[in-house]
């Protein structure tokens, strides 16, 4: 019997089956110099992904995971193909790039659930232009249907060259995209937050200086993510030229195409976010759910290349949760919430439902008596954005789709405190002895930044750094207010432009062993990233911490 699968990139691979039930982040996921997965919560932590049938069925995390698989395809460390069974976009706009541009992709299939789940069974799959071949049953392969989508008039004068080869290439890619999400048309989007600035590796910088050679401009307002550099400081903070000069450069060129050095990971922090409704193309996975789910703009969790092609043109497909019918919930959670929680409550409820429902947008039951601010609603976005590909999420109460019906068919799962105490345990293995506090991921707020300084009640401990990452806005902010002084007389050290999934020796202190943090999301990316041991906690134990230099011996009231 021959069965169609899709070959939503067409390809010949051959290789060992590595297949998962969990979908796996590239950036923070996948060591781009050794393929190795260093996501130290996924089953697959420690093997490679090198020459191998990767199968999940979908990626999740960080928009940054294009640009790691396409580091990894320009130096032969990639996937010999992926296989997913459900819709993708991060790793296939990776190897779309790879394609395009440098000669160089790899087929991405796309298989029905059944069949997905017996080619994860085979030892080997090979990969014709044809066909998947796993065990000798033969799956022919059809490329994705094209005739649905229905371009403007200005969308084909792009497409044409009428605007520069930037933005051809720009829409070449975008429409290939579009016809891989089944999109029948392309949106306008009012403005673009740019991902793929962070120098992830040597590809990032590569991509955009072709671009920008080529001539690209952004046509919308455009900002720019928070960077792997302090761009002002990053010589006389010891950052080596071999990385600190690419990263700044990778900088430059989107500064240049026009865009906004705004770098920052929260981008709704800055001055006029987007509003309710607002069709909006903004990558960086934090920043996508928070604007869907908190302020009810439209965005899809675009992946990063996709980003710069979108700023180029203002345009994109019209597909996933730009669609009002796609953004309802298929999960609903009830969470047991006892009476009062502090701050660590919303990354660690996050994470959890993060995990509890990682192929879809859930409704989040349970909290509407809880008081919950924009920062803690901040955190719950971070955190879930690292166990779950759904780019947004409904919270009864708190935010303002969460009347919207949940889809026929949606499912019921309940967390309960164990599961939370399970969690606690998990994030705070490490021993107690605290060499830094790691503060701002994603980026601290002002209002962050203020109950920090009151909390640390003006000193550190000598052997404990604290250091606190923002976007420039913010500390500009801080620094009116006084807040700024407070902080560093406490002893803090304040860094601007980029964020902890960046940080790297020697800004991050060398000698430093056990990592606190009050962010769900770097709790989980930190030991892979890092390679230091991690332990968690609210804004006022992690305060504490680099107070005494110990993390506190308890878990907070509410878990006990």
């Amino acid at each position: 019997m021959t069965i169609t699968a899709t070959a939503v990139l067409a390809g010949t691979a051959s290789g060992p089956v590595l297949a998962t039930a969990e979908g796996l982040s590239f950036w923070g996921g996948v060591d781009p110099a050794t393929a190795r997965v260093i996501d130290a919560h996924h089953p697959l932590h420690g093997e490679s992904v090198a020459g191998a049938v990767l199968m999940m069925p979908t990626s999740r995390g960080s928009c940054t995971g294009s640009g790691v698989l396409l580091d990894l395809a320009l130096n032969r460390r990639a996937p010999a193909a992926l296989v997913f069974c459900e819709a993708e976009d991060v790793l296939t706009l990776g190897a779309l790039v790879a394609a395009r541009l440098f000669d160089c992709g790899l087929p991405v299939v796309r298989l029905p659930r059944p069949l997905f789940d017996r080619v994860a069974r085979a030892a080997r799959v090979d990969i014709t232009d044809a066909a998947l071949i796993a065990d000798g049953e033969v799956m022919a392969l059809a490329p994705p249907a094209s005739g649905h989508l229905v371009l403007t008039d200005s969308d084909r004068d792009v497409l044409a060259g009428a605007h520069g080869r930037a933005a051809q290439r720009a829409m070449e890619i975008l429409v290939a995209m579009a016809v891989s999400q089944r999109a029948r048309s392309l949106c306008t989007v009012t403005r673009v937050h740019i991902d793929g600035c962070i120098y992830a590796s040597p590809a990032n910088l590569r991509f955009a200086e072709e671009m920008a050679a080529m001539g690209a401009r952004v046509v919308v307002p455009t900002t720019t993510n928070a960077i792997s550099v302090d761009r002002e400081h990053w010589r006389e903070q010891g950052v080596p030229e071999g990385f600190g000069g690419p990263a700044s450069r990778l900088a430059d060129a989107y500064v240049a195409m026009g865009a906004k050095p705004s770098f920052t990971c929260a981008p709704y922090l800055l001055p006029g976010p987007p509003e309710a409704g607002e069709d909006i193309g903004w990558s960086e996975s934090n920043a996508v759910i928070y604007a869907n789910s908190v302020l009810g703009a439209r965005t899809v969790k675009h992946p990063d290349f996709l980003d710069l092609c979108i700023a180029l043109t203002g345009r994109a497909p019209l597909s996933g949760v730009y669609l009002p019918e796609n953004r309802r919930p298929r999960r609903v959670i009830d969470v047991a919430v006892p009476r009062s929680v502090d701050d660590a409550f919303w990354p660690m409820l996050g994470w959890l439902v993060g995990q509890a429902a990682p192929d879809r947008i859930p409704l989040i039951r349970g909290c509407e008596a809880l008081a919950a601010s924009a920062d803690g609603l901040k955190a719950l976005c971070a955190a879930f954005g690292t166990t779950s590909a759904a780019p947004m999420l409904h919270v009864a109460g708190h935010t303002p789709e969460a009347a919207l019906p949940a889809v026929e068919g949606a499912d019921d799962l309940a967390l309960t405190l164990d599961d939370f105490r399970r969690l606690w345990a998990q994030f705070n293995a490490a021993p107690g002895r605290i060499d830094l506090v790691a503060i701002g991921s994603p980026h601290a707020s002002a209002s962050e930044c203020r109950a920090l300084a009151g909390l640390l009640a003006g000193h550190c401990h000598p052997g404990t750094a604290l250091i606190v990452t923002l976007g420039r806005a913010t500390l500009a902010e801080i620094e009116r207010d006084g807040t700024l002084g407070l902080l560093q007389a406490a002893g803090a050290r304040i860094v601007p432009d980029l964020c902890w999934c960046s940080i790297s020796e020697p800004v991050f202190p060398a000698t430093a062993r056990v990592v606190m943090t009050n962010s769900g999301k770097y709790a989980h990316y930190g030991p892979g990233l890092s390679g230091r041991r991690m332990r968690f906690g609210s804004l006022a134990q992690c305060a504490e911490a680099a107070r005494t230099g110990e993390a506190p011996g308890a878990p907070p009231d509410w878990l006990c």
